[in-house]
């Protein structure tokens, strides 16, 4: 009985590891990669009406 399961142990890695060696993606060409054409759009300045807070809002804590 053990030595059935170290058989088919076996038999199992070996099989992965052919699986493994033939089923590689093999890509001979190489793609050209260009830079990426970037949008920009023309900054707007914001208008803020109230002047930013200073005071903590409370935690409860």
């Amino acid at each position: 009985m053990l030595f059935m399961i170290t058989i088919l142990l076996a038999i199992l890695v070996a099989v992965n590891f052919l699986l493994l060696r033939f089923s590689c993606n093999k890509s001979s060409q190489k793609e050209s990669y260009s830079k990426p054409f970037v949008v920009r759009k023309q900054h707007q300045p914001s208008i803020t009406t109230s002047p930013a807070s200073t005071q903590l809002a409370p935690t409860g804590s």
